[in-house]
């Protein structure tokens, strides 16, 4: 099992390359085989899931009903954009160009480890995210452990 966690800055480069930091390398699953998939996230972010995880999504998304509307459209829109990516020499992937337009990414890039998987934002996208929250951390953390009790 893949498990991911911390911030990190980075730049992407001219061909859409982004490094995955080191201390998430060394948290990378031996059954991922250093690939993943590459999808449109929530809030105008880039998923990043190791291919033990996704697949663990796929048997998620294989329980939906295709009889229903909203089942059908989520799967689309997610799988529309899953790409499979792998590891360079450099330890990069390559982000495409319609992920990086739909996240807002041409410089400057917040790589964030979310347990299972890894986001890639816009630093200014992502502050304006944490700004709009009416909630902060102390009320979201009571809500989500008092829901789990």
């Amino acid at each position: 099992m893949s498990s991911f966690k911390g911030s990190f800055k980075y730049t992407v480069d001219s061909k859409g390359r982004i490094n995955i930091p080191a201390k998430m390398r060394k948290n990378l699953s031996p059954d991922a085989n250093e690939s993943f998939v590459i999808t449109r996230g929530f809030e105008n972010c880039i998923f990043v899931y190791p291919n033990d995880e996704w697949a663990k999504r796929e048997a998620e998304l294989s329980k939906l009903q295709q009889t229903n509307r909203d089942d059908r459209l989520f799967t689309r829109l997610l799988l529309q954009y899953a790409t499979d990516v792998e590891l360079d020499g450099q330890h990069r992937i390559v982000l495409t160009k319609e992920l990086m337009e739909y996240a807002k990414i041409s410089g400057d890039v917040l790589i964030l480890g979310v347990f299972d998987r890894i986001e890639v934002w816009n630093p200014d996208e992502y502050a304006k995210y944490l700004e709009a929250q009416s909630k902060d951390y102390v009320t979201v953390a009571e809500a989500v452990f008092e829901k789990n009790e």
